[in-house]
């Protein structure tokens, strides 16, 4: 996946860019009370702004809650209502 993919269509969807992301490490709390995080660098972004660290707690198609691996390769959508976009001048 080298290109991000643009999704919109006339049905009502969000526009929406998929990329193309890899968790490069688990970050344990440093208090038990709070959760693990996930920290996830996202290809095609500027160098400096390419991670994120996001909550490592998901749920499975069976609603069971699973967990992010080191190494996994990831998608990360961003997703916008249509009032939040604009057409980039031609």
């Amino acid at each position: 996946m080298s290109n991000p993919e643009s999704e919109h269509n006339g049905d009502g969807e969000k526009p929406a860019v998929t990329l193309p992301a890899v968790v490069e490490k688990i970050v344990k709390p440093i208090l038990p009370s709070e959760p693990e995080k996930a920290q996830i660098a996202i290809q095609g972004a500027d160098e400096l702004y390419k991670e994120i660290r996001v909550e490592n707690t998901l749920e499975n198609a069976s609603g069971e809650k699973v967990r992010l691996k080191p190494g996994a390769q990831v998608d990360v959508t961003i997703e916008a209502p249509a009032d939040a976009v604009e057409k980039k001048p031609a």
